[in-house]
């Protein structure tokens, strides 16, 4: 069976397998109460668990917190009859089932809701309705949670930003925005009356050293605290406060707490690879991150252990109209000195236009026509319009002028998209770098390589180099497929326990957003899965018919 349909089977009947085994041991003992009919101790832990899952950007409400907990507190003061106390454990369990299922899983279907598609191949999910019922038998259910939380290693570090931005409140420093400062821009040594406010939110951010005085003028401190933030927030960090920074600043801790709620739920939405080695791609970051892994991910309750192995910087599709699309696809093999095949939409809209007003472009950049005859470099209006006409192809030679660089890393998919080098690498040192079609331009493609074939020996740094070069094409095949996966996160995980924010390039935060508030059924939603394993998999009930013993309460 192909594993990603039994991963998503697994999980889709976790609330099922977890009632179906209430109900076999109904005769014997109920999952949440102890032989006197009163709640036992991992029941009062799993009633935290719901309570406090906005630690984890999820919301009490969905899993009835309040409710349960007020009513596992009646139960403790007085037994309850034999009746309340099945629909009680049913209660309990269908909660409990919907809230491991969404703490792994996710809440929506992020390819018919997000337009995400991932479908590369994962680990087996952990079985967590036994995982459940082994714990709370050995009486230490965190052990089920810790192997429903998403292995990520990202996850934790987000995880504890979002409780720290939550504790934060509603600061009085927020009350009021900054505005802007005389002259529009705030220059060392210069005197604002919103210093204060100003030293007070950076301080609170944790980019301001605790204690600090408050500053007269805008001192060498203070600047410091805002290329902090200038940094953690995707800006220019030159110190400067402007309207960009002024804006960023003026984001109130409790907007910064659901950007990151956002980002664990795509963490959740997001399948760990089981390869050895992976890449991530986060579009509003632009940013690369090359991961390996000790083991590969397993059902086993410990997660996998990842490490980072570098990141760089990237260049993805204009936000306008040339946005990178989310999904993931195995790389297997590295061209060096690539041709460019110009995609025909480029070529209609934009190479064919540029070759009918200036007939030397073709050579200047070093392209070609491609045909079924062979190769032509004779600029004509019968080439032009085989062009468009799909008869013809146009492609660009290796050199230093193609658009690929020197390299590019193939990912097969029915995108045609792909990662490479440029050859235009100053690019990279703008703080905004959506320029391309679609594709995803990469900082360090030397260090990319050499990482993708540090299993082939041969494949020095020096004969990388040398590739690179030549006036055809080298492909260098990778042993094992490296998966890809293009990701949306605009609440980052940065060393030393920092957290990062950068804007919302594509709007898709919001579209996650009006996922979340739309109104569902009241079951269990079923966790992100491929086309074939949303057909095979079934619709998820949970004590339908019940009686409702909390209501009552």
């Amino acid at each position: 069976m192909d594993s990603r349909i039994s991963r998503y089977r697994r999980s889709a009947t976790l609330a099922a397998l977890l009632l179906g085994a209430l109900a076999a041991q109904a005769s014997a003992q109920p999952l949440w109460l102890d032989a006197s009919g009163h709640p036992n101790v991992p029941a009062r832990e799993v009633v935290k668990w719901l309570v406090q899952s906005d630690k984890d950007g999820l919301r009490p409400a969905d899993y009835d917190a309040a409710a349960l907990d007020k009513a596992l507190t009646a139960a403790q003061a007085q037994l309850p009859s034999a009746d309340e106390a099945a629909r009680l454990d049913a209660q309990l369990t269908d909660a409990v089932g919907r809230y491991l299922q969404h703490l792994r899983f996710g809440r929506v279907d992020a390819q018919r809701e997000l337009n995400a598609h991932y479908d590369s191949a994962t680990a087996p999910s952990p079985d967590l309705a036994q995982l459940l019922r082994d714990a709370v038998a050995r009486g230490a259910p965190d052990e089920a949670l810790r192997a429903a939380t998403p292995p990520w290693p990202q996850y934790r570090h987000l995880r504890e930003a979002l409780v720290a931005y939550q504790a934060m409140g509603e600061p009085a420093a927020w009350q009021q925005k900054l505005g802007a400062p005389p002259g529009g821009k705030l220059q060392p040594g210069q005197r604002w009356n919103n210093l204060p406010r100003l030293a007070e939110r950076l301080a609170l951010l944790g980019d301001l050293p605790a204690g600090a005085a408050a500053p007269a003028s805008y001192d060498a401190t203070l600047q410091a605290a805002v290329k902090a933030f200038q940094l953690r927030h995707g800006l220019e960090g030159d110190g400067v406060v402007g309207k960009t920074t002024i804006d960023a600043l003026d984001v109130p801790p409790a907007a910064r707490a659901r950007q990151i709620a956002l980002a664990l739920e795509r963490l959740r939405l997001t399948p760990m690879p089981s390869a050895a080695r992976f890449i991530t791609v986060n579009i509003p970051e632009f940013g690369l991150r090359a991961f390996s892994q000790a083991t590969a991910a397993t059902a086993e309750a410990q997660p996998p252990v990842v490490r980072q192995d570098f990141a760089m910087k990237v260049i993805v599709g204009k936000a306008l109209d040339t946005r990178t699309p989310l999904f993931d696809e195995d790389m297997r093999w590295i061209e060096f000195s690539p041709y460019w095949n110009i995609p025909s939409s480029i070529a209609r809209k934009e190479t064919v236009p540029k070759l009918r007003a200036n007939p030397g472009y073709l050579a200047a950049q070093g392209m070609e026509f491609v045909h079924g005859s062979g190769i032509s470099t004779a600029v004509s209006p019968e080439a032009l319009n085989a062009v468009l006409a799909g008869q013809w192809r146009i492609r660009q030679r290796p050199g230093p002028r193609n658009a690929l660089g020197n390299v590019k890393f193939m990912l097969p998919n029915n995108q045609a998209i792909y990662l490479h080098d440029t050859n235009v690498p100053s690019l990279f040192g703008r703080t905004r770098r959506d320029f391309s079609h679609g594709c995803i331009r990469v900082e360090q493609p030397v260090s990319l390589a050499q990482w993708l074939l540090q299993d082939q020996p041969d494949w020095t740094e020096s004969r990388i180099q040398q590739a690179m070069h030549k006036p055809r094409p080298v492909t260098a095949n990778l042993q094992a497929p490296v998966p890809v996966l293009i990701v949306y996160r605009t609440a980052v995980a940065l060393p030393e326990g920092k957290v990062g924010f950068v804007p919302d390039l594509y709007g898709l935060d919001a579209r996650l957003e009006r996922a979340l508030a739309a109104p569902r059924a009241a079951q269990a939603v079923a966790p992100n899965a491929t086309s074939k394993a949303q057909l095979a998999a079934p619709p998820l009930h949970f004590s339908a018919g019940a009686p409702n013993l909390i209501a009552a309460q």
